[in-house]
């Protein structure tokens, strides 16, 4: 009898070795697609299957996993993020495996598309405007007022999202996007939207079920690297009633409903203002801050979903899980970093991961790629899930020696 194969499309460091260690849980082995899967250093440390292929070529995937069909029985296919989600949703379609409607994922990807939509609705969102250049940016900006926020029409981990105050940074922000710094994914397209002050919320979602809702703090503008987490959030019957109901209506408007989806709000004066929605589960550590609170694997469920099997979306318990985000405060060359395993001997720690390693350079870059790594607790009780958490973090620290400038570097060597 063939052996049982899930197809991975591309991964990442973030949920991407949770998807590899339950795969093999669920009696799957575990195949990873990827134009470039030597990026990815966990499928090496955990011996995974990794096949390179153009993954921005459906035909070129549709031959690979038609070739792997010979020796596996391909019992589904999916990703662990967005980016080629509704790729998976088209693999699965040709191969009649269950999998998300590419056309619906598409178009939510589109964060302008996706702002269209939920408008139309009549789903609470800022104001929003679409700039394709400098003067269009500057136009939009001006009739929805200073402070926006500008950001990539199509993206994700916050990469070139700003907080834009006055016309200098506006501009400035402007040129970095056009400029040439900024990859894009797509033709350029930049959304300028209204800055929706408030607390930060993040709605956790498996098919048409609120799992629960997340409570979330980002570090000093103008840019938004989390600082903390902490599920469930502090909230009110009435206040977790109103998120829910907007985040079904969500889904509605934007005809998703299979699978994962978070859906990113602010509280603001006017209520709950809806950020984004994302057809993925959140990136890490949010699956385990959710399996820690409520005892549900969000990630293993998806695997189920995607072969065909029943999921269980019960809750077996009911704690209070909460992550701090290790972030730099410079670059520079990470000269040491440790701590790591008195934080973890800590009662009620739960993890503790570093993304880096000594003589790692560190260029930040204002988006989730400047977390260096986490630490994550959790207890009965809110007080003492806080207390741990700080107890953690206190033990961890690093060093960073910053970067030469251009002058000291063509200094001679003292006698």
């Amino acid at each position: 009898m063939a052996k049982r194969a899930l197809i991975l499309l591309e991964g990442s460091r973030y949920n991407g070795p949770l998807y590899v260690q339950a795969t093999p849980r669920l009696g799957l082995h575990p195949i990873v697609l990827s134009a470039d899967p030597a990026q990815y250093d966990y499928l090496g440390a955990e011996g995974i299957e990794a096949i390179r292929v153009d993954t921005a070529d459906v035909d070129a995937l549709i031959r690979e996993c038609s070739g792997l069909h010979e020796t596996y029985d391909i019992a589904g296919i999916t990703s662990v993020g967005d980016s080629f989600y509704a790729t998976v949703g088209k693999l699965c379609r040709h191969f009649d495996l269950p999998g998300p409607d590419p056309t619906s994922i598409e178009q939510c990807c589109d964060k302008f598309k996706q702002r269209q939509l939920l408008e139309e609705a009549g789903i609470l969102i800022p104001a929003y405007r679409l700039a394709a250049d400098a003067t269009e940016v500057e136009s939009a900006a001006e009739e929805i007022g200073l402070p926006v926020i500008i950001k990539p029409a199509v993206g994700s981990g916050s990469r070139g999202v700003r907080l834009c105050r006055d016309v200098n940074e506006l501009a400035e922000h402007t040129t970095y996007l056009l400029g040439g710094k900024h990859i894009w994914r797509a033709s350029p397209r930049i959304l300028v939207e209204e800055f929706a002050e408030g607390p930060y919320y993040l709605v956790h979602i498996m098919g048409n079920e609120v799992i629960g809702i997340e409570a979330g703090d980002s570090g000093p503008p103008p840019y938004f690297v989390g600082h903390e987490s902490i599920f469930p959030a502090p909230l009110t019957d009435d206040e977790h009633e109103r998120m829910a109901d907007v985040s079904l209506s969500c889904l509605r408007a934007l005809d998703l409903g299979w699978g994962p989806t978070c859906i990113e709000f602010r509280w603001t004066k006017r209520g709950p203002v809806v950020i984004e929605v994302n057809p993925r589960l959140a990136g890490a550590p949010c699956s385990q801050l959710i399996q820690l609170a409520y005892g549900v694997d969000l990630i293993t469920e998806h695997v189920k979903l995607a072969i065909g099997d029943e999921w269980d979306l019960r809750r077996r318990h009911s704690h209070i899980a909460a992550a701090r985000y290790l972030v730099p405060d410079r670059d520079g060359t990470l000269d040491w970093i440790g701590g790591d395993n008195r934080a973890a001997a800590i009662p009620g720690v739960a993890e503790v991961k570093f993304y880096v390693e000594a003589k790692t350079p560190i260029v930040r870059k204002g988006d989730l790629r400047d977390l260096i790594g986490y630490v994550i607790a959790a207890s009965p009780r809110r007080a003492s899930t806080e207390a741990i958490l700080q107890r953690a973090v206190d033990l961890i620290d690093w060093s960073i020696t910053p970067f030469l400038t251009p002058g000291e570097q063509e200094q001679p060597a003292a006698p």
